[in-house]
């Protein structure tokens, strides 16, 4: 039961607890800290599918 209450607000329950965090920098740090915050993880996450998908690392690391 508790599991597919979970499987159904899987993502719900992933944006709250994301906006909470959210919110916590924002009065922790400030606006544009935590927006700075946002920005880089968004970059290192683009750069980490852009390495995984084209093999790079696994290139590199290999030899």
């Amino acid at each position: 039961m508790m599991q597919d209450w979970m499987e159904t607000y899987k993502w719900p329950i992933i944006g709250a607890i994301l906006g909470f965090i959210l919110a916590m920098l924002f009065l922790t740090i400030g606006f544009f800290k935590t927006i700075l915050i946002v920005l880089l993880t968004i970059v290192g996450g683009f750069i980490g599918y852009f390495l995984n998908k084209t093999g790079i690392l696994v290139k590199i690391t290999k030899k």
